[in-house]
């Protein structure tokens, strides 16, 4: 696998990915229904086409020249100091091969002024903790959104990073 930035004919493999993963990931926590209406509305074509061309913003996936295995996005704030990723997602039959590890260091690499990176995890999603946790991430003070657009209360994680 390589981590290339994602382009308009990547968006249907990487819709394909999301949607596989949230089920694989999620339906045990939100059930199925909820996680194919979550999907259909974050995961759209349109919603993934408008992240191509978002200002302070890196959309990558991880490729191997037949598939996408991986898909990572993040969004520069605070003057860039800040890095949020937003998502960052292995398709299940792939995951532990270091893909996910890849995603995120070129995401860290497209942010050379970030000071920081930070990121919300649902509380009950114990793998992706374990992932973060293992990537330097540490749990923040604060708590992450309750009830929030999943309905699910989550964690904000934040590694430091050296400038």
């Amino acid at each position: 696998m390589f981590v290339r930035t994602a382009g308009e004919r990547d968006l249907g493999a990487i819709r394909a990915l999301l949607v596989e993963t949230w089920h694989a990931t999620y339906d045990a926590i939100y059930g199925s229904e909820r996680v194919t209406e979550i999907t259909g509305k974050w995961h759209s074509i349109e919603v993934l086409r408008s992240r191509l061309a978002k200002p302070n913003a890196e959309f990558l996936v991880a490729d191997d020249g037949k598939r996408i295995g991986g898909v990572a996005f993040a969004e520069g704030t605070d003057g860039g100091k800040l890095v949020t990723l937003k998502q960052l997602y292995v398709l299940p039959s792939l995951q532990g091969r270091g893909i996910g590890g890849m995603l995120l260091d070129e995401i860290i690499e497209s942010f050379p002024e970030a000071s920081a990176v930070s990121l919300e995890v649902e509380e009950q999603n114990a793998r992706a903790i374990a992932f973060y946790e293992a990537n330097g991430f540490v749990r923040s003070a604060q708590a992450g959104e309750q009830g929030g657009s999943s309905g699910k209360p989550t964690l904000v994680y934040r590694r430091a990073l050296a400038v």
